[in-house]
């Protein structure tokens, strides 16, 4: 099984910037995707930025504000948020796409897990 653990969440004023990590522990050979997504109440969840295999992608509502980043040492991830709204207030979750060898042959399986989420308030 593999856990992930979201830390760095909490209040702000619009404006200002936290940064969120997540970090995955468990039986794991690689990850290829690591990343955030996020929930406003009333919402669907939503895409904010995830790295797959060093290429980052974000939201368009992020873009030039977030910054996504990955320790592989770690199997880490971090979320630096800046220039933060109160459309930005949601409960952001961790993903990963764990790959881990099965055989001695080498092969593998993949699986995605999600961590149980930060909550992040802006504040007008």
């Amino acid at each position: 099984q593999v856990q992930l653990v979201e830390s760095g969440g909490g209040l702000v004023q619009a404006g200002g910037f936290l940064r969120l990590s997540c970090a995955a522990s468990g039986r794991i050979s690689s990850i290829d995707s690591m990343g955030w997504y996020r929930q406003a109440p009333g919402k669907e969840r939503e895409l904010v930025a995830i790295d797959t295999n060093g290429i980052p992608n974000y939201a368009d509502s992020v873009k030039g504000r977030f910054t996504i980043s990955r320790d592989n040492t770690k199997n880490t991830v971090y979320l630096q948020m800046s220039s933060l709204k109160p459309d930005d207030t949601a409960v952001y979750y961790c993903y990963a796409e764990v790959r881990w060898v099965i055989n001695v042959e080498g092969a593998t399986s993949n699986r995605n897990y999600w961590g149980e989420g930060t909550l992040v308030t802006v504040s007008s």
